[in-house]
């Protein structure tokens, strides 16, 4: 089966003054069609900047990045902006739902930017709420939504255009213990159908979930029982 996400010596500088900063370094990645992948890194390690360049917020400045057949790395901005809109689901730590817009209308959003119809808008958003279990509260604002059902609600918006893969960041970062569990059970269920998930984390308790792990550390990705991880991480803790 094809990589529905390849990276190939994929690196990522950032200038600070005249000093040029190595954030990511030959990164190589492939992540198939229905995989539920979790990206395991302590702060520091480079994981939000792999994550901005999955979910095309961001642009190698080495290597190519294909997602779903396009080659991302050359795009301009307003090609970025459409992939994202097409290819790519966020869920974030802290949900980012707008607080004046009800939660059918936060899940609405993506379609309307999509140019969908009103008919066509409707029917998915209802489906989305109904499949995270929280059609009932529609016609909710975020402040009268507890945190796990904000989150629903953020998941639902990330799923409502079908993406390719829905990119989670700390997923359950802002919930409790309890609440966490139910969402990543959420996650497994959508996985369960086909849908391509990736989870960045810091929390191993999170990773443990996902059917795959691969960890980030100092710029670099190991795959879980690489001996050249153990090594990086001896040299990391020694520091």
């Amino acid at each position: 089966m094809a990589s529905l996400i390849s990276l190939v010596n994929v690196g990522k500088s950032y200038f600070v003054g005249d000093e040029e900063q190595e954030v990511l370094r030959q990164v190589n990645l492939a992540v198939k069609q229905g995989e539920m992948l979790a990206i395991l890194g302590p702060s520091g390690s480079g994981k939000t900047t792999l994550m901005n360049i999955l979910g095309c917020l961001d642009v190698p400045t080495r290597g190519e990045y294909h997602l779903d057949g396009v080659l991302v790395a050359n795009l301009a901005e307003g090609q970025l902006a459409r992939i994202r809109n097409k290819k790519v689901g966020f869920v974030f730590q802290n949900f980012q739902l707008l607080p004046r817009l009800t939660a059918f209308a936060n899940v609405e959003l993506p379609l309307i930017y999509s140019n969908f119809g009103v008919a066509e808008r409707q029917g998915r958003v209802m489906s989305a709420l109904e499949a995270v279990g929280i059609a009932h509260k529609a016609g909710s604002r975020p402040n009268q939504l507890s945190g796990g059902q904000q989150q629903r609600v953020a998941i639902a918006r990330a799923m409502v255009t079908e993406p390719a893969v829905i990119l989670a960041d700390e997923p359950t970062g802002a919930l409790d213990q309890a609440t966490g569990q139910q969402v990543m059970e959420l996650f497994k269920e959508f996985n369960a159908l086909g849908r391509t998930i990736i989870m960045i984390t810091h929390d191993p308790s999170v990773a443990q979930h996902a059917r795959r792990v691969v960890r980030i550390l100092d710029g670099k990705v190991f795959e879980e029982g690489d001996d050249l991880y153990a090594q990086g991480n001896s040299r990391h803790v020694a520091r």
